[in-house]
């Protein structure tokens, strides 16, 4: 049997913060872009993984973006908004850390992660944030995870991520942390068992 962990890992986006899938449609709506056309292009491999692995700017993304859709004021209107926190994963979050179990951010991200959490109140909310662009590797490396784990000084036995990608918590279980595919705040009872939240 496993060792019930003693830390937790939370994901950013997917998570602890959600996106409004209306801002971008609402964009490119009024751009006359085809639907889905900003996440699709932002997100193309290539141009994602020097984002996220802290080789070029969230700027420089952005702008890359806007070149290949020759949009930049449609690109500029969507990238205002960040995101809204989810409150029950941020009670969770405080409820384990109010027990003593250190929690952590733990995401792939770009150089805008802090000026983000900051805009979206999440600044001290957390013990450490991993993030991959500061890492220089991504979830669901070894090396990001190896990081996330030191930087709760915590062996990865007894952590626990919490991710909405099933990539990331097979990635997760492989370097020897626990994972749980999170759906929605219904799993919020079993995480909180799973910590020994009482």
């Amino acid at each position: 049997m496993r060792a019930r962990p003693t830390a937790l890992l939370v994901d950013l986006d997917g998570v602890l913060r959600r996106w409004d899938p209306e801002v971008p449609a609402r964009v490119e709506a009024a751009y006359g872009l085809p639907a889905g056309a900003l996440e699709k292009t932002a997100m193309e491999w290539s141009r994602l993984l020097p984002a996220i692995t802290g080789q070029v700017s969230h700027a420089g993304w952005m702008a890359g973006v806007a070149e290949a859709l020759d949009a930049p004021e449609a690109v500029a209107e969507w990238q205002r908004y960040r995101g809204d926190v989810d409150p029950d994963v941020l009670a969770f979050v405080r409820e384990a850390r109010a027990a003593g179990v250190p929690a952590a951010i733990a995401t792939n991200a770009t150089d805008l992660l802090d000026a983000d959490l900051a805009a979206l109140g999440l600044t001290g909310e957390v013990d450490a944030v991993v993030s991959s662009s500061v890492v220089g590797a991504h979830k669901p490396t070894r090396e990001f995870f190896a990081a996330a784990c030191q930087a709760l000084g915590r062996a990865p036995s007894q952590v626990l991520l919490v991710d909405d990608s099933d990539r990331f918590v097979r990635g997760a279980r492989v370097a020897g942390l626990s994972a749980y595919r999170w759906n929605g705040p219904a799993d919020l009872p079993y995480l909180r068992a799973a910590l020994d939240l009482r």
